[in-house]
């Protein structure tokens, strides 16, 4: 049955792609192997969320996470709540809830309707990582405020620079350690 299911989800996922590329007036390289319509309904008369569209891994999960709570248990919400066949499904629950934009409205439509699971708020999203090329634009500034103010750049090793950030929040800088400026120019 796991050999039929994932031919047939890679025949719907040709199909769509096929679609995809008629519609965008692309040329289709050949529509053999690809599932009829009426063959990508059958399996939804049986379970809706057969979803070829989606990725193995997360249908695996999805079901784990389902046959837990038909047994009666409460939706896992934090990483090692509930290990199961080797899934973490409170780590699964909190990456679909974090990710839900980057979900397949189809994805988002079982997590809600079938497992009850909403997205994230913004109160519980981590913060973006800062790129190199912020923190650059920091040292730099805090940097150019030290000049201003100083008149050199002979920076104390360890000397925190207060600055304003485009968020317009304070920050307190480090600039003395680890920002690669001192007398000498930038650390190599």
């Amino acid at each position: 049955m796991g050999i039929f299911l994932k031919n047939a989800r890679a025949a719907a996922r040709k199909a769509t792609e096929n679609e995809r590329r008629r519609a965008g007036g692309l040329p289709v390289e050949s529509s053999a192997g690809a599932l009829s319509d009426e063959r990508r309904e059958q399996p939804e008369e049986i379970d809706a969320s057969w979803c070829p569209s989606c990725p193995v891994t997360w249908q695996r999960a999805f079901h784990l996470v389902r046959m837990h709570l038909d047994a009666g248990e409460p939706l896992p919400t934090e990483a090692g709540d509930v290990v199961l066949q080797g899934e973490d499904l409170g780590r699964w629950v909190q990456s679909v809830r974090i990710g839900w934009d980057q979900l397949a409205t189809v994805q988002q439509w079982m997590c809600e309707q079938v497992l009850g699971i909403e997205p994230a708020g913004e109160d519980e999203k981590p913060q973006p990582r800062r790129t190199q090329a912020d923190k650059w634009a920091m040292n730099y500034a805090a940097a150019k405020q030290h000049y201003e103010r100083e008149g050199h750049l002979q920076v104390p090793r360890k000397h925190v620079e207060r600055i304003v950030g485009e968020d317009q929040e304070e920050r307190e800088h480090q600039l003395g350690a680890g920002s690669g400026i001192s007398a000498a120019g930038p650390r190599r």
